[in-house]
């Protein structure tokens, strides 16, 4: 098992300061992670901003948007867009009836609290919230999604298992005492990872002779 920092500097040799995406706040980034289905982060930014751009990416503007609006947007979001539609107003029912309109005030609470309010969310389980938080400068860990979690196991943190949560402690447990504290640096180890992972540390057919930690990995080594 490699140490953290050096496995990250690998990365960011390879691919540079990552880029963060356009969300701000709470309110934005549980948009962010709904605007879209198992499609490319271009494709995300385009629905995205199409919300920004034609309704608004507050939850007055979206709870009051003719569905005429939020429906092509929602299809250029990949399939079932009647549902992203419903998504979308929910995430702004819940925003103005629970937090007033505003779920910036999350931020002022206690970490415990401030992610069970992302969890009332659709599509926000532990690791989507844990990740919106650390993008507004809250943290408690290294949040991680698939790819970031695979590249981790495969160099060696934790094990992997066929219960996805099981394996996602194992590579907690394993980072312990490594991370750093600065949340600007945990945000950038969580999108290289991230990146790596599409890109080069598939889940299927892997590109372990480009890898620039293939040296560091145990599953490369094998």
């Amino acid at each position: 098992m490699p140490e953290f920092k050096k496995l990250i500097a690998r990365l960011k040799r390879r691919y540079g300061e990552p880029q963060l995406p356009p969300a701000r706040g709470p309110f934005e980034l549980v948009m962010w992670e709904n605007a879209c289905y198992l499609l490319p982060d271009e494709r995300r930014a385009a629905v995205f901003e199409g919300l920004r751009a034609q309704v608004g990416l507050n939850a007055e503007a979206i709870w009051k948007a003719d569905r005429e609006i939020l429906f092509p947007l929602a299809k250029m979001g990949g399939m079932r867009p009647e549902t992203r539609v419903f998504r979308w107003r929910e995430i702004a029912r819940i925003t103005l009836t629970q937090f007033e309109g505003d779920l910036d005030r999350i931020l002022q609470e206690p970490y415990a609290k401030a992610k069970k309010a992302l969890k009332q969310f659709p599509n926000i389980g532990d690791p989507g919230a844990e990740k919106i938080l650390l993008f507004c400068g809250m943290h408690a860990g290294l949040p991680l999604e698939s790819n970031g979690l695979r590249v981790l196991t495969r160099v060696g943190y934790g094990r992997a298992q066929k219960n996805y949560g099981a394996q996602y402690r194992s590579v907690q447990e394993a980072l312990s005492g490594q991370l750093p504290r600065d949340p600007t640096a945990l945000v950038s180890a969580h999108l290289l990872l991230r990146e790596h992972g599409k890109t080069i540390c598939k889940n299927n057919g892997p590109l372990c002779l480009e890898c620039p930690a293939a040296d560091l990995c145990a599953f490369a080594m094998k």
